[in-house]
Parts: C-alpha cells; structure tokens; sequence
C-alpha cells in the first residue's frame, strides 16, 4: 500500500530533462525516473516522519531508481537508531547499490558515521574485501567523506593501496578519494603518490583530478605533471 502511494508522488517529480541528463550520467541503469536529489531529500524528511518509514526501507517491492535512493535517505535521516540498528539497516541496503550515483548519495546520508567512526570504521571493512564494484566503492566513498582524518589518513593509504578491483566505479572512487586527500594532507599524500602499488589508471586518474582541484596552486600543480607515469 505504502509502496504504491510512494511511487505515485515520486513519479509526479519527473523532470524530463534531468531524467534525460541523469540517463546518460548511469549507463546502464533503466529504471530512472528523473527527480533532483534536493526535491528528493525533502521528500525522504517526510516520509521519515511518518511510523511505515522502516518498513518501507526494508521492502524489495521497489522498481525505481529514486525508489532505492529514497529508501537509502531514510536510513540515513533515521537519527532515532541506535548504532546496532542502524548498521543492520545499512547491511540491508549495500546490496540494493547498482550505480555510482545512488553510492554516494546513501554514504553522504550516513551522518551517524561522525559520532561511530571506530565502529562505522570496523564494519566497512568486509566491503573492502568485496569483489562486487558496488559494495567496494560503498566502502570507498565511506572513506572518503569521513576518513581523511588525523587520526584516519594513515590507514586510508594502506587501505587504498591493497584494493585490486578492474571496476571502472572502484577505481575512479580511488582516484577520487586521493585527490581530495591530497588537498586535505598534500605533504601525507605525496608521500604516498611517491611510493604506492596502484595501477597505472587510477594512479594517472588521481594526479588528473589533483590537477583538477582549484585548491591546488600553479607549482604544486608542475610537480604532479611531472610525476605522470
């Protein structure tokens, strides 16, 4: 019942034109509908007032994209969970991960990563040993949005350097996380850069998107060109 209610009022967010913008975004995903992630957040804030909101994030009666994104925001918005709760409700979800984009929105929803680092830090590391592309960048985004850190950083390098994954979606998550590593601990990250067992792509791919970074000065920037393998 919930389900189709649901359904109903998200299909009446389509943006057409966004829908076509995000098609091409996630090749190979069908089953897009087409709705802006703010118009979608809000939405998810509703239903998570409502008592089904639980419910409705465990069901697998879902045909949509939006409709994964939507289950993964309420998991996120649910700050009443204790910390038990609430990683059994992500364990349900990492699975349900089919494209990059609903990856990344879901662990930027994770908030209650910021108060259970150790805990949230201990759980991701099945992920990491996953050899399915989706748990594996879930585990890898983690990191990125809440583990470059003082007390993290060290670990995250000894942890990117053991991942081996042909994944496209792993391998850029890797690039990525590097590069915003490398605004965050430029002297910890070049060490690394230096001296690390990544592949030729993904290595190459970070020094790109350091480049990319406007927070990167001009000479730091001649340096990285010049490391290129």
């Amino acid at each position: 019942m919930h389900e189709a209610i649901i359904r109903k009022e998200l299909l009446s967010m389509q943006d057409k034109k966004y829908k076509d913008f995000h098609n091409k975004l996630c090749p190979g995903t069908e089953n897009i509908i087409g709705i802006r992630i703010p118009l979608l957040r809000n939405y998810a804030k509703k239903i998570s007032k409502e008592t089904f909101w639980k419910e409705y994030a465990l069901t697998s009666k879902i045909k949509y994209n939006e409709e994964v994104m939507l289950q993964g925001m309420l998991i996120g918005l649910a700050k009443q969970l204790d910390i038990k709760e609430a990683l059994l409700l992500i364990e349900s979800f990492v699975p349900k991960i089919k494209n990059w984009a609903v990856c990344d929105v879901f662990c930027g929803e994770l908030k209650i990563t910021v108060k259970n680092k150790d805990i949230i830090w201990q759980f991701i590391q099945k992920y990491l040993k996953s050899k399915k592309e989706f748990e594996l960048r879930f585990a890898i985004v983690m990191m990125l949005g809440y583990y470059l850190t003082d007390d993290y950083i060290l670990k995250v390098f000894q942890t990117l350097d053991n991942i081996k994954h042909d994944g496209y979606y792993v391998k850029m998550a890797v690039a990525w996380t590097l590069s915003n590593a490398f605004v965050k601990y430029p002297k910890e990250t070049m060490q690394y850069l230096k001296n690390n067992s990544l592949d030729d792509w993904t290595y190459n791919k970070a020094l790109q998107k350091i480049l990319e970074s406007f927070r990167v000065d001009k000479k730091t920037k001649e340096i990285i060109r010049s490391m290129k393998r």
